[in-house]
């Protein structure tokens, strides 16, 4: 048997992959493995936000993101008899470096991942299956079937299960997935368009059903989403009857043509019971899935993925106690539950039967569309609860405000906000950042190196003067994943040192 392994990581879809990104960024050894013998070719999840565009910066992909995607999107709706253009990026949200949602399909998401591991030496071990997983003492024994047929056992300190919907390593911890299915079988299909305003997506409302239309890079220009008519026979997905579904739905005239690929399927809402149990985390799909309202699937999964990396990662290293990996469920469990939530609310109003729904959908929200839609503040707040900006762990055992919490801006538990502008490009990358405000005069050398002695390389010092998130004096802990473990007002540092002793001690 090979020497043991700090991490086996189960999947190699975007999730699985933000977290090799992370794991490899920090020298962990690991392996990923997928039973797939290759990566997804169809688009899937269509759009990254923003918050995830800023938690993988770090790691070097962002940029290649936005170069292969569409950022400059605006959304028109067709509500019957008008046409209401929604601008999305309008609304001055200034403490992101990434104002947009960026259309960019699953498939050209998993390629920037993949090249950047192996730009990095991962190979991602592809047509290799999890035959078995058992707990014996403190590893996991894993059994192992790779593409030519092999089988081979390795150990592993812990195993993450990034293996989706049908995960064999939530199988295998005995976690529940409860859940439903919802009714109705959708439609989807990658291709082109003729008659379609490109530089915006489109969303048809009408009484005789809903189509939406995505701008894509790659493999297609357009991505369309509806659902198959109660009328229609079940089968094949074929071009005559997206066509059809189209001629009916839509006012314009507008010609399907040259599928790149079609497809049906059904929508569930399902949620893992734990994200833990001993050394089995979940992650992604494997933990939730939803419907695809809001494009949150993808982006929520790579954000659990970069949760829980670094935390392992501390561990593993013996730098951070065992019980920092209880924090894992604990912030990105209510995060899960609230996604949920969101998205059936979303699906529910979209796709009911209901007369009184059906006749607010196709002829109140005509009317009030256009005036709600005018304000820039319930834009701006619709686009950072959608973006995911909106995320934070104030209630997390991690975040803690010493005993004077600034009196405004961020707080414990919250993202850094990128405000000045490059804050989050300074403090990103492998490791906890400090955050001291103020004249250098504040923060004697000897101090900040009394406080991290024994931390060397674990901790980054970022003395900012004047360009502070906060207006007044304060200091603050970024942990490795972007949001502030902890944050104080003043130069008294004891809080601070209480902090580090219980979560980096030496």
């Amino acid at each position: 048997m090979t020497a043991p392994l700090d991490v086996l990581v189960v999947g190699a879809g975007p999730t699985g992959l933000a977290l090799a990104a992370q794991l490899r960024s920090y020298g962990t050894g690991f392996r990923i493995v997928d039973r797939s013998l290759d990566r997804v070719r169809e688009s899937r999840a269509l759009a990254i936000q923003p918050r995830t565009l800023e938690m993988l910066a770090g790691y070097g992909v962002t940029d290649e993101l936005v170069a292969r995607g569409n950022p400059a999107v605006q959304l028109r709706m067709h509500l019957s008899r008008r046409v209401v253009r929604v601008p999305l990026f309008d609304i001055g949200c200034r403490d992101t470096a990434y104002p947009f949602l960026l259309f960019l399909s699953q498939a050209e998401t998993e390629r920037v991942l993949a090249e950047h591991l192996a730009g990095r030496g991962v190979t991602v071990e592809r047509g290799t299956e999890v035959l078995g997983l058992e707990r014996q003492g403190e590893h996991v024994i894993c059994r192992l079937r790779g593409s030519g047929g092999t089988e081979e056992t390795v150990r592993a300190r812990y195993v993450v299960g990034c293996d989706g919907a049908h995960s064999t390593v939530r199988v295998q911890a005995g976690i529940d997935f409860a859940g439903h299915a919802y009714p109705q079988t959708f439609l989807l299909a990658d291709l082109e368009v003729d008659g379609l305003e490109t530089g915006a997506a489109h969303s048809y409302v009408t009484a005789a059903g809903l189509v939406f239309f995505f701008p894509l890079v790659s493999p297609a220009t357009w991505r369309m989403l509806t659902m198959r008519p109660p009328d229609a026979p079940a089968g094949q997905v074929t071009q005559a009857l997206l066509q059809e579904i189209v001629d009916r739905c839509v006012g314009d005239r507008l010609v399907l043509r040259d599928p790149v690929w079609m497809t049906d399927f059904r929508l569930h809402k399902r949620g893992a019971a734990r994200y833990r149990a001993g050394p089995f985390f979940l992650a992604g799909d494997a933990a939730h899935i939803h419907s695809p309202a809001g494009a949150q699937g993808m982006n929520t999964g790579i954000q659990d993925a970069l949760n829980l990396g670094w935390k392992l990662v501390y561990v593993c290293q013996g730098t951070a106690p065992e019980n920092l990996l209880e924090t894992y469920e604990a912030e990105r469990a209510p995060v899960g539950r609230g996604v949920l939530r969101l998205t059936d609310r979303a699906f529910t109003v979209a796709m009911s039967t209901n007369p009184a729904i059906r006749a607010a959908r196709t002829h109140i929200a005509p009317r009030l569309a256009p005036l709600l839609l005018r304000a820039r503040s319930l834009r701006g707040w619709g686009f950072r609860t959608v973006g995911e900006l909106a995320i934070h762990y104030r209630r997390s055992p991690v975040s803690s405000a010493g005993s004077r919490a600034p009196w405004r801006g961020p707080r414990a538990g919250d993202r850094l906000p990128d405000l000045p502008r490059g804050l989050q490009a300074r403090t990103a990358g492998p490791g906890y950042g400090l955050l001291l405000a103020g004249p250098p005069s504040l923060w004697p050398g000897e101090r900040v190196a009394a406080l991290l002695d024994g931390r060397d390389g674990l901790v980054t010092v970022h003395r900012l003067g004047g360009d502070s998130p906060w207006p007044d004096i304060a200091h603050g802990l970024v942990r490795p994943d972007g949001y502030l473990g902890y944050v104080a007002r003043g130069t008294d540092l004891t809080g601070l040192r209480t902090y580090l002793d219980r979560w980096l001690p030496v």
